[in-house]
């Protein structure tokens, strides 16, 4: 059954199928945009007690909805200095070491670091020995993006591609899913060294979104695109929002720390809450490189 779910998803108009639900999502009429937040309320069961408004009257469309803030205080962080939290809410789909440059997508699939991040081997190459967390956001979850740890922004990369959903059938059943699907990839120097958040687009996906860039899907484009933030860069502590998807997906967080040691208390398919700790990395007191410095994320 999944095979042929798969199938049926490979054969739709994925990006216009998305162009749809883009504008549907920022449609203002307010019967419309009422109806249909009450609707998926009731439906996914979202928590509307934690946001920082929760009538429907309070936004002006479902997308604004979706993406809505948290009420002040409604995710604390983890303490700890070398501490890695979870960067959205939503729950581990796979995590653990990356062995010679590949990722576990699913039980007999894997992908390579180089194509998820675009088939440069640079930019790939400190993470080929580090180790990896991909986090699924489902309808109900908070849908904003923050920062697992302060990191100073160096590259950030659109790379076109599908738009497979990515529920847990169809990332067991199609091969190479997160390296195939439109993506934003952003790359960050850190105290332990670079480190990677990739933001996977899905179909129903309108839009993802970063802090310094505003909305960068759409449009799809048929070509890689690159902005370099080395000589300015912009730090972001941890905590901070980063980005933000406009509807569904899933974050795939790369770390080149070897060193990593994962939290005891996750494990996969275990819901996160942005925040939580998720693990802790090795001070980088010997590195003598901060934030900006050094050739981590070389051209």
């Amino acid at each position: 059954m999944g095979r042929l779910f798969s199938l049926i998803v490979a054969l739709l108009p994925q990006h216009r199928l998305s162009r749809v639900v883009h504008g549907l999502a920022r449609w203002r009429w307010r019967p419309w945009k009422n109806g249909l937040i009450r609707l998926f309320t009731r439906i996914y069961g979202v928590d509307c007690g934690e946001a920082a408004a929760s009538e429907p009257n309070a936004y002006v469309s479902f997308n604004a909805f979706f993406t809505r803030p948290l009420a002040p205080g409604a995710r604390p962080l983890a303490e700890g200095e070398n501490r890695i939290v979870s960067p959205v809410d939503g729950v581990i789909s796979q995590h653990g070491p990356i062995s010679d440059g590949r990722l576990i997508q699913a039980k007999r699939q894997d992908y390579s670091v180089d194509d998820l991040l675009g088939g440069d081997p640079q930019l790939a190459g400190p993470f080929r020995h580090g180790h990896f967390a991909t986090l699924y956001l489902s309808p109900r979850d908070y849908h904003r993006v923050h920062m697992p740890m302060t990191g100073s922004l160096q590259r950030m990369l659109h790379i076109p591609g599908r738009l497979f959903g990515v529920s847990p059938p169809l990332v067991r059943h199609v091969s190479r899913l997160f390296a195939r699907n439109e993506r934003v990839v952003t790359l960050f120097d850190t105290a332990a060294g670079p480190m990677a958040m990739v933001l996977v687009g899905a179909i129903g996906v309108g839009s993802i979104e970063t802090l310094w860039s505003g909305e960068v899907t759409p449009p799809r484009g048929q070509r890689i695109r690159s902005w370099d933030f080395r000589h300015h860069p912009l730090t972001l502590e941890a905590g901070a929002e980063m980005g933000r998807f406009n509807l569904g997906s899933t974050v795939i967080l790369l770390l080149a720390d070897p060193d990593l040691r994962w939290s005891p208390t996750i494990g996969l398919e275990q819901p996160l809450r942005m925040g939580q700790a998720l693990a802790e990395t090795r001070a980088a007191e010997d590195s003598g490189a901060g934030p900006g410095e050094g050739d981590h994320l070389r051209d």
